[in-house]
């Protein structure tokens, strides 16, 4: 039987993940975290309308040991359980040492450009060690795969994450957050690196089906790895837009404070401020996405820009990043994917792949 371990389903992200792969037949899913009460909950729920077999475990990732992994057997372990920014790659060297496929969701800079260091380990091991299946860099790239082609020169992207309110982050995601508000990090701005700050650069835009939002500049492993990806690639921007003016601007006053050093641990402050999201939730929607704009000279020389956008409505939102780490667990499961080595999830899946997941899902995507 083929056996996969959620570590954090049910978390934010892993719960949709665990959701999803419980759909499979002839599959063992291990629905994981620090309670094992709620895992129980979560095996329950899943266990009567899926078709997997689940099994809760309570679990910590960060003591998990390769003892455990080898007492289980999974085939593939999910690492749902962030916030990334303070992780190490013990975990996966866990799973390579234990001959078990790695995937995480992290959307941390470093993280997911230095997973290529464990590259050697894992071809050793053959195994596949992925980081940042996630919004961003996988969904994010792989709508830059689709497009590049239609360009002679690819000079900018930029990549607008725009949740609804009605979206529950979490504890560990909003400690991820907020960790990032006025911290200085450089971007590529038209071929130089640019210092720019967490939730700064305040501006307003419309965004194809959600109207006008603020925007808040966000450190992702894109704005590190595009340019390498794509030669001639001059400027990346990451933007973070929240639904409720007054949530996104508050965080932008706190980077403000950050930057101004007379605030050094924002993190400390999540548990009042996602308590105060979770009273106020009627203060938006349901319905969030995401917006890449791409512009460069086409084939004849021309000036051509690129409007993707994406759009979840029904609180269908968090499946947008849970969903990568769910079609690389898929094709690793069927033998589809033979890739070894480890690597930030770029080129693993395509968009094709993406749309035809959601599809059951009230997500559309649209180019203009």
């Amino acid at each position: 039987m083929r056996r996969v371990l959620v570590l954090g389903a049910y978390g934010a992200f892993g719960a949709r993940i665990a959701e999803r792969l419980a759909r499979e037949p002839a599959l063992e899913l291990i629905v994981a975290g620090r309670s094992l009460e709620r895992a129980r909950e979560t095996a329950r729920r899943l266990s009567a309308k899926g078709c997997a077999s689940v099994v809760p475990a309570g679990m910590d990732a960060a003591r998990l040991s390769g003892a455990d992994l080898l007492q289980m057997k999974p085939t593939l372990l999910i690492n749902a359980s962030g916030p990334y920014q303070s992780q190490d790659y013990r975990l996966a060297r866990v799973c390579i040492a234990a001959g078990v496929h790695y995937i995480d969701l992290a959307d941390a800079r470093s993280f997911v450009a230095g997973i290529g260091g464990l590259d050697e380990e894992a071809k050793r091991a053959d195994v596949l060690v992925v980081s940042g299946a996630s919004t961003v860099p996988a969904l994010s790239a792989a709508v830059i795969d689709t497009y590049a082609p239609q360009f002679a020169r690819l000079d900018s992207a930029n990549i607008v994450i725009a949740p609804g309110n009605s979206f529950d982050p979490g504890l560990a995601t909003t400690q991820s957050i907020l960790s990032t508000l006025g911290r200085p990090f450089a971007a590529p701005l038209d071929g130089r690196a640019t210092t720019v700050h967490g939730w700064q650069e305040l501006q307003r835009r419309p965004i194809p089906g959600l109207g006008g939002r603020w925007l808040g500049a966000c450190d992702t492993p894109d704005l590190q790895l595009f340019p390498q990806r794509y030669p001639g690639l001059r400027t990346v921007q990451v933007f973070a837009a929240l639904e409720v003016g007054a949530f996104h601007l508050g965080l932008w006053g706190l980077s403000g404070l950050v930057r101004a050093g007379l605030l050094r641990r924002p993190e400390r402050l999540a548990a009042p401020l996602l308590g105060l999201k979770r009273t106020m939730w009627f203060l938006g929607t349901d319905v969030g996405g995401m917006a890449i704009t791409l512009e460069g000279e086409g084939h004849s020389g021309e000036r051509k820009r690129v409007d993707w956008s994406l759009i979840a409505r029904c609180g269908h939102g968090p499946f947008i990043p849970a969903m990568p780490s769910v079609i690389l667990g898929k094709r690793l499961l069927a033998g589809t994917l033979t890739t070894r080595g480890a690597m930030p999830c770029l080129g693993l899946f395509t968009l094709d792949e993406f749309l035809a997941e959601v599809a059951d899902l009230d997500i559309e995507a649209q180019v203009a």
